[in-house]
């Protein structure tokens, strides 16, 4: 990996040693022209599309992103006289160190390299040509390997300068974003209320009235034949109240989840899904309280609307991690469509962006729907 990066973050500062050349060209053509009200809107947008070739150049080989807009002509006037020398540097360093290694391995190859017998006082030293150019190319390149490696944080360093916001503006969007995730949170809970209080309605309430009025009839009825089935009927609905009220109960908060973690939890909601569902699960250690619970119900919640909704044959849950998050991934093989601003699916939102997470939605007519949240593995702090 380490090595890739280096090879990566040496071709990135040679290209910008060339795209630094041309920056220093424009520049100095463009502040005269710039003195002409009528130059500046042409050498505005060529100099924002000297940006954009900059923000390619940092994300493909350098690997640091940068914000859309922004930089400007302070960007290119430091890239310019700092940025293309050192990539020039880069650049003579990788020539040099190549023509040595090439040499010096040519003569060693050929047999044509000599011993040239070197003088000391008191030492005499027999050096193959060779060898020295082998050693010396190698030096060289490892020198400019570390030192494109330095001059790749800096410009990083640099993009972050120019390209993205002031530590004012970020506080102030970290901010709103707080004060937007507040809202997500009391809405989500709310949201959370309303849905236990329609279960409780619509299913333990019914039955619950249900199971009443056949114990009521069978206190008033006088037949025994009649009463005994009045009573058989009021035991079996008396087990679908209680199947009802473990059903409630799982929905709002699953036992197995504290008891035996999101594994297991995750298969609870496959094996209960009437739409068959696959489960790859990649996490090494289970994740803090907070994080497993929001996997636990985004999974869960997307299960559901998978099959209230999509009408797929196939569900796929896949849970993976890297050393800063978590991801999860709901697909479906349904109809597709599914609206990003819908009830279920924007609740999902609200809850990841609760712990400074991403959701994503990518449903197109005709499926297949793939729903992406990805969490931080620690908590967020305030």
């Amino acid at each position: 990996m380490s090595g890739r990066r280096g090879v990566r973050t040496l071709v990135g500062m040679s290209a910008g040693a060339v795209l630094g050349m041309v920056e220093l060209v424009f520049l100095c053509v463009a502040g005269p022209l710039r003195l002409v009200p009528a130059m500046r809107p042409t050498c505005d947008r060529i100099a924002e599309r000297l940006l954009s070739f900059e923000r390619a150049r940092l994300a493909t080989w350098l690997g640091h992103r940068t914000a859309p807009a922004g930089g400007g002509y302070g960007f290119l006037v430091v890239r310019a006289t700092v940025g293309s020398v050192v990539g020039y540097g880069v650049a003579a360093g990788l020539f040099f160190s190549g023509l040595l290694l090439f040499g010096g391995s040519w003569d060693l190859l050929t047999g044509e390299s000599e011993s040239v017998p070197i003088r000391l006082p008191g030492v005499k030293v027999i050096s193959n040509i060779g060898v020295v150019g082998v050693l010396t190319g190698g030096f060289l390149l490892v020198l400019t390997q570390a030192g494109a490696l330095a001059a790749g944080a800096a410009e990083r360093l640099l993009a972050d300068r120019f390209f993205g916001p002031t530590p004012q503006e970020r506080m102030r969007r970290r901010i709103a974003e707080l004060t937007a995730t507040r809202s997500d949170i009391v809405r989500a809970v709310d949201d959370e209320r309303r849905r236990i209080e329609r279960d409780l309605h619509d299913g333990v309430q019914q039955r619950g009235i249900a199971l009443a009025m056949l114990l009521g009839r069978a206190q008033h009825t006088a037949d025994p034949a009649k009463s005994g089935e009045l009573v058989a009927q009021a035991y079996s609905e008396s087990r679908r109240l209680l199947d009802e009220l473990r059903s409630v109960a799982w929905r709002i908060y699953p036992t197995a989840l504290d008891e035996l973690g999101l594994r297991t939890a995750l298969a609870g909601i496959a094996e209960r899904s009437s739409v068959p569902v696959a489960v790859n699960y990649g996490l090494v250690e289970r994740p803090v309280s907070e994080i497993e619970t929001a996997l636990y119900f985004i999974v869960r919640e997307a299960i559901n609307n998978v099959i209230k909704h999509a009408g797929a044959r196939d569900i796929l849950v896949d849970v993976d991690e890297d050393e800063q998050t978590i991801s999860v991934t709901v697909c479906d093989d349904g109809a597709g469509g599914a609206a990003p601003s819908g009830g279920g699916l924007s609740g999902l939102a609200r809850r990841v962006r609760a712990l400074d997470g991403v959701f994503t939605v990518h449903s197109p007519p005709g499926g297949p729907t793939r729903i992406t949240a990805t969490l931080p593995k620690e908590v967020p702090c305030a």
